[in-house]
């Protein structure tokens, strides 16, 4: 007798289908070869720090910090509804009962087809099973009948899942670490909670960053020189590549004038036939990117349609990194074609590179749709346009018809001066544009021949120097795929060449996975870090707090040292280094924020007393934003801010102020014009601070 242990009951419910002629029991399926069974998700969840000495006293404290367990223990998860029997409690222990029947001899994980779902079902073996029996793996790329049947004929041995499982257990491990150790602290020195996280810091502080620069970015202009000119009735406009700073419009006006004396003559010209390729197939990232900037559907809900759509055996599954297909789903893929060409759509497969490439595909293929179409009637409009998508995007990659183009350059050359390039595509064959959307604002170019003179008149254009852009959902997606990737404001899909992006993936520099990036943009919008508007993202005050306050207490969180443990995560997976290792890495990376030997940057923690106000006498204590009297409500304003100038005022400085009305010279003051100084920091009969140079 085999036992599946499904990860959620509708994965379960499918399993059930597929094998068929199953008796529902009370938490599970039976017949004469098979028990199915299910968790809901994550059954476990690691220790508190409390729980380690069963601390009555569950309140945070400094004393604890940091805590760094000799072995990571997991709780079965407290039921949310006590008041019924069918919680977690109970399905755990139908589990742990089933696993440990005599009849049963095999046990197999049916967790989703990632490093989450492969430790959510061992955890339930691995806290259940009394004796050794055979535990083998349920993979699955979909969830139609035919792939369950197929995958449970071709199970392997659990064991061969082991460096997943490591991965997956060691981001738990660390993941655990950084955000208990460093909430409490942060949250201890603030007296406000403050999520912090390894990947939620660096996006806020992305979105942070952003609109930093947007907000100090100083609107200037310069000058181009423009002509723009009509030839024989068509208007043809020329830009030079040469740009002048506002103070220079002289100079603009000069060479303008030398370039009138100048004759424009088209000096080549070319139109040859070419055929325009698809975008590649996709991935859970780019279809949201789509989704968001076509129907700015955040990411959460894109997230959340497509996941139905595969556990209702509509799509493959969801969160993969990749846009290629694996070599051996060739004979899947013509399936799939065969069922799709019924539906009045033009396809042949094709055996392509550009579709087929094992060598950019981690554990899973792109997204595409399976052989069970949906009816619309029975989809939601949302659905409706996710679903369309995939299909879209899937019958374009393997449409019939190729698109033609006609591709046109004009060289136009200014005497000695400069050469002019006019390009623009026709499209006289749709082929694939028939299906899926082609994006391109290709010009419609004027009829001019070789030898032809342009009318030219050249003068200074005005021309604004450009604000940086907010992130939308797509460029976000594109710079936590790969942040080390040089920004471009418009993503060519059709030639961009993806190799670095997928080195990047899998040397594990991206912030955050295809599994968890979605549910940790949506956690720093519901802690009012960030707002997404329409599909573009904003920093909240909230967000602004945790960057600065973490910059205060010399708490780095960058990309830079997400991307490193996300490199050593990637080693765990692939058998090079164990999960201790990248745990350690992650405990000496905690341990630098508690080393007591840096007062350089210790604000002290929320209400530490720092002295008398100078002002009414009553206390000065550590706040939020800055040391504060506690007569505050009795009228009295003094404060001392805890950033000036962009340089740290630890406790002590704050101490000794108030002792002496003075304090000693301090260097790293950062000045508007961005140079550094140093001064002392004195006190004033009004209880306001001025700078004292020496």
């Amino acid at each position: 007798m085999k036992l599946i242990i499904a990860e959620k009951p509708s994965l379960a419910r499918n399993i059930v289908s597929a094998i068929g002629n199953m008796k529902r029991k009370d938490g599970y399926f039976e017949n004469d070869n098979y028990l199915v069974s299910w968790a809901f998700g994550h059954l476990f969840t690691l220790y508190d720090i409390e729980d380690y000495d069963n601390l009555e006293d569950r309140r945070w404290k400094i004393d604890n910090l940091p805590f760094f367990p000799k072995e990571f223990k997991f709780n079965l998860k407290k039921d949310q509804n006590k008041k019924t029997d069918d919680g977690i409690v109970k399905q755990f222990n139908i589990i742990k009962q089933l696993i440990n029947r005599d009849d049963v001899d095999t046990v197999v994980n049916a967790g989703d087809s990632d490093r989450e779902g492969e430790i959510i079902v061992r955890l339930c073996i691995n806290n259940s099973l009394k004796s050794n029996k055979k535990q083998v793996r349920l993979w699955l790329k979909d969830q139609t009948s035919k792939t369950v049947n197929e995958a449970l004929n071709n199970m392997k041995d659990e064991k061969e899942y082991d460096n997943l499982a490591n991965e997956g257990f060691a981001r738990t491990y660390v993941d655990w670490l950084y955000g208990v150790n460093l909430t409490r602290y942060a949250t201890l020195k603030t007296g406000t909670l403050l999520r912090v996280g390894r990947v939620i810091v660096p996006i806020v502080k992305a979105i942070y960053d952003r609109d930093k620069q947007i907000e100090e970015f100083v609107p200037d202009i310069y000058y181009g020189i423009v002509s723009n000119q009509k030839t024989n009735g068509e208007e043809i406009e020329l830009n030079s590549k040469e740009k002048f700073d506002k103070e220079k419009l002289e100079n603009a006006k000069k060479l303008c004038d030398e370039y009138n004396k100048e004759k424009a003559i088209v000096v080549d010209k070319t139109i040859k036939k070419d055929t325009l390729m698809p975008g590649k197939l996709y991935s859970l990232t780019k279809l949201q990117n789509y989704l968001g900037k076509k129907y700015k559907m955040p990411m959460d809900k894109s997230l959340a349609i497509v996941q139905k759509l595969y556990e209702e055996g509509y799509l493959t599954y969801p969160r993969t990194n990749s846009e290629y297909l694996a070599t051996n789903e060739k004979e899947k893929v013509k399936e799939i074609l065969s069922v799709v060409s019924n539906l009045g759509y033009k396809v042949k497969f094709k055996d392509k590179k550009t579709i087929f490439d094992d060598s950019k595909i981690e554990s899973h293929s792109a997204l595409t749709p399976t052989y069970k179409i949906p009816k619309k009637e029975n989809m939601t409009e949302d659905e409706i346009k996710v679903y369309t998508a995939v299909m879209r995007r899937f019958v374009a990659v393997f449409c019939s018809e190729d698109c033609k183009i006609e591709k046109t350059e004009i060289k136009i050359k200014l005497g000695e001066k400069e050469e002019f390039i006019l390009k623009g595509n026709v499209i006289i064959e749709k082929g694939w544009t028939m299906y899926d959307e082609y994006n391109k604002n290709d010009k419609v170019l004027p009829n001019l021949n070789i030898s032809d003179e342009i009318n030219i008149n050249f003068i200074p254009k005005e021309k604004k120097k450009s604000a940086p852009k907010h992130y939308t959902i797509e460029t976000l997606n594109n710079y936590l795929k790969n942040p080390f990737k040089e920004d471009k404001a418009k993503l060519n899909e059709e030639d961009d060449d993806d190799t670095e992006d997928y080195k990047a993936i899998f040397e594990g520099l991206e912030l955050g996975t295809e599994a968890t990036r979605t549910g940790i943009i949506n956690n720093a919008i519901n802690s009012k870090y960030i707002e997404l508007k329409k599909d573009v993202y904003y920093i909240l005050p909230e967000g602004k707090y945790l960057i600065e306050s973490l910059s205060n207490m010399n708490i780095s969180m960058d990309k830079y040292k997400t991307s490193e443990l996300g490199k050593g995560l990637k080693q765990v997976y692939k058998g090079n280094i164990r999960v201790c290792d990248v745990v350690q890495l992650a405990e000496n990376e905690i341990s630098e924020v508690f080393d007591k030997n840096n007062p350089e940057f210790d604000t002290g923690f929320y209400k530490d007393y720092i002295g008398k106000c100078p002002l009414c006498g009553k206390d000065v204590i550590k706040g939020k934003y800055n040391y504060g009297c506690t007569g505050y409500k009795d009228g009295c304003n003094f404060k001392i801010s805890m950033n000036i100038c962009k340089r740290v005022i630890n406790k002590n400085i704050a101490k000794e102020i108030l002792d002496n009305k003075i304090s000693s010279d301090i260097k790293g003051f950062i000045s508007k014009n961005n140079k550094e100084f140093s001064a002392k920091l004195k006190l004033e009969e009004d209880g306001k601070l001025s700078f004292v140079f020496q």
